[in-house]
């Protein structure tokens, strides 16, 4: 009896270091109901205005790069000043201009889009006078396609053929025209880097 009596607290406390040992724990949760599998998330689908604002944001990128590869003093530049015989640049823009050109431009075409008001200074294709220098140029041109952001996110399938405002032009020709437009200038610009021994960022070789 006395045996029983010590056996049994014994039995006990076996019982209860077993229940909370790891493989217990591990059968406990062996036994346990599997935890609902996570939803992978599905990228949405694409939109008028994605698609759109993608093909600005590429154009985007091949101007600003263009701007930036300029150096400063070759700003002013214009073929004209080369005097190639039998070639025929009298009055072509300086690259200055082709930039901020894009830039104002960018403006027109948009704007009506967004309802925003055209910077201070800009009246005609040139740009405003008061933007000089290549910093501040760039700063123009960045901030014309930002306002093409802005426009992109604003067509939808049902908006898309209206005109906006008093424009005689659907949204959607306003916003493709801006992407359109920008990349006729990038053409020209890029010859305006090669007559002066700079190779575009876009043709540069890609260092692994």
């Amino acid at each position: 009896m006395k045996q029983m009596r010590i056996f049994l607290p014994l039995a006990v406390l076996i019982f209860a270091v077993a229940a909370t040992a790891p493989g217990a724990k591990s059968a406990a949760a062996a036994s346990a109901p599997p935890p609902p599998p996570q939803q992978s998330q599905q990228p949405s689908a694409p939109t008028i205005a994605s698609t759109l604002d993608r093909e600005i944001s590429s154009v985007e990128k091949q101007i600003v790069d263009v701007a930036e590869a300029m150096p400063e003093d070759k700003y002013n530049f214009s073929p004209e000043t080369l005097n190639i015989p039998g070639a025929d640049y009298k009055g072509v823009r300086t690259f200055a201009v082709q930039v901020k050109h894009v830039a104002a431009s960018n403006y027109f075409i948009w704007s009506p889009l967004t309802g925003d008001k055209l910077p201070e200074g800009l009246k005609d294709g040139n740009g405003p006078e008061n933007v000089k220098t290549k910093a501040d140029i760039i700063k123009f041109l960045k901030d014309s396609f930002a306002l093409g952001h802005k426009a992109a996110a604003t067509l939808t399938t049902e908006n898309m053929l209206q005109n906006p405002g008093n424009s005689k032009s659907t949204r959607l020709r306003l916003a493709t025209f801006g992407v359109a437009h920008a990349c006729d200038h990038y053409g020209q610009m890029v010859e305006y880097l090669r007559m002066n021994g700079i190779v575009p960022p876009a043709s540069r070789a890609k260092s692994d």
